[in-house]
């Protein structure tokens, strides 16, 4: 009697369920990654726009400045004033006020110093008779008071050295400078635009340098003023004070000034 051919049943085990099994567990992963990828953290994106806009005012148009537009709306004009968050980062307004503050006193300070100092060479000018010669005047900024001599008294034209009828003039002003010796005096020399010919000084600003050099050397060796203290420079044509087109207002830019700084500015 021929035997029954024996067939085998499929089972959990046979190798096309475990392949199906391992297709339908990579989909499954595949289409929850891509489900996470497509969420936004409400709560983060939250927290990101309100940090953004306390400081740069940027994302102020809302939701729509991500989806519509540009990327950061009307928060991107901010980007033109960066240097004003620069200039004022870790300021406060008290802090601004105080600056401000100080500064007005310091001005205060410099006006209230060189208004005593112009009352002072004021009244020595007037008692050392030298109204007709000197001109005083303050500094707009209160930093300095200024003398100011004609240089047609002082000096020949065309020379530096001061001339002898002028010396007990200067040494008067030297006098009141004495008073001033521990501050910084500067002593500038001026000339009109005119050119000169002779062959000591080639143009304008030699013979203003000249002329301030000689003044303020008159100063430290007749007058003990100290060199430290002291500075002199020419300017020549450069500083005019009144127009050059006529005879007294080049008269008036011949002139050396002195200027003496109140003690703040020392």
């Amino acid at each position: 009697m021929a035997r029954k051919k024996k067939t085998e049943e499929p089972g959990a085990g046979s190798p096309w369920m475990n392949t199906f099994a391992d297709l339908m567990n990579l989909l499954l992963c595949f289409f929850v990654l891509l489900f996470s990828m497509s969420n936004v953290d409400a709560v983060k994106y939250e927290q990101l726009v309100a940090s953004l806009a306390s400081n740069f005012s940027i994302f102020s148009g809302g939701g729509s400045a991500i989806n519509e537009g540009k990327l950061i709306s009307s928060g991107i004009s901010q980007l033109n004033n960066l240097d004003e968050y620069y200039n004022t980062m870790g300021k406060s307004g008290k802090d601004a006020d105080d600056i401000s503050d100080a500064m007005q006193e310091l001005l205060e300070q410099n006006k209230e110093a060189s208004e005593a100092m112009y009352e002072n060479v004021s009244d020595m000018t007037d008692k050392n008779s030298l109204g007709n010669y000197v001109e005083l005047s303050i500094d707009p900024n209160y930093q300095f008071i200024k003398i100011s001599l004609s240089g047609s008294i002082l000096f020949d034209s065309g020379k530096a050295d001061i001339k002898s009828e002028a010396v007990p003039i200067f040494s008067k002003v030297g006098d009141i400078l004495q008073t001033y010796k521990e501050y910084h005096i500067e002593i500038e020399g001026h000339t009109d635009n005119v050119p000169i010919q002779n062959s000591v000084y080639k143009n304008n600003n030699w013979l203003s340098s000249a002329r301030a050099l000689n003044a303020a050397t008159y100063l430290m060796e007749e007058k003990g003023l100290d060199p430290k203290t002291l500075s002199w420079t020419g300017r020549g044509e450069y500083d005019p004070v009144a127009s050059n087109a006529t005879p007294e207002g080049r008269a008036k830019n011949r002139r050396v000034e002195i200027k003496i700084y109140n003690k703040i500015n020392n």
